[in-house]
């Protein structure tokens, strides 16, 4: 469970990274928000994933504590 919610944590980051730095255009094409040739950036799909990753991240350590 630590393992699982620690990786997923860090993925989400990355995530979260991508939405905040990269145009609506320059997602993935499987990323949720993506329009193709737009310059729009997508601040609170990058919240949620940044506090998804937060709530995961603190998760794995809390499980990690107790184990």
């Amino acid at each position: 469970m630590r393992l699982i919610a620690i990786v997923l944590g860090l993925a989400l980051l990355a995530v979260a990274a991508a939405y905040f730095f990269l145009p609506a255009g320059s997602l993935p094409g499987f990323f949720p928000g993506f329009e193709a040739g737009s310059d729009r950036i997508h601040v609170k799909h990058g919240l949620v994933s940044l506090a998804v990753a937060v709530v995961l991240l603190g998760l794995g350590w809390w499980r990690g504590r107790t184990a």
